[in-house]
């Protein structure tokens, strides 16, 4: 993600999101936290920017709201609640041996699958917009 110049959005703790935070900031990108509680020190190490909100679960909206497209990676009902709500206001979704509900996400094997795909979506959609 960072390689390719975009900016990693995530909800900023431990597990799946510290690592994804800690490979886009290897590859010398940027990224943003939108974290569940009051405290900026909660973020993993790897969040260059971090947004308290105090909402619990429901900065879930936040986060597939910031996003353009969202890599589902293996979760707990966090990520099921974003790949729904990420469906529901029409952002695509792309998975990577995660939850599987309905054919609009699009389902991949690596996570460089996982990135082209995101991508191939970004530029697809801004041919549209042009």
């Amino acid at each position: 993600i960072a390689i390719r110049g975009a900016i990693l959005v995530c909800g900023g703790l431990g597990g799946v999101m510290e690592a994804a935070a800690r490979g886009a900031r290897e590859g010398g990108g940027l990224t943003v936290g939108i974290l569940p509680g009051c405290e900026a020190t909660e973020a993993n190490p790897y969040i260059d920017i971090p947004i308290v909100t105090g909402m619990s679960h429901a900065r879930n909206l936040l986060i597939v709201r910031t996003a353009e497209v969202v890599i589902a990676l293996p979760g707990e009902y966090g990520t099921l609640s974003e790949i729904a709500l990420a469906l529901k206001i029409g952002r695509p979704v792309v998975g990577l041996h995660t939850w599987s509900l309905d054919q609009a996400i699009l389902q991949v094997s690596t996570p460089q699958e996982a990135v082209e795909k995101a991508f191939a979506l970004l530029d697809s959609a801004a041919k549209r917009r042009f």
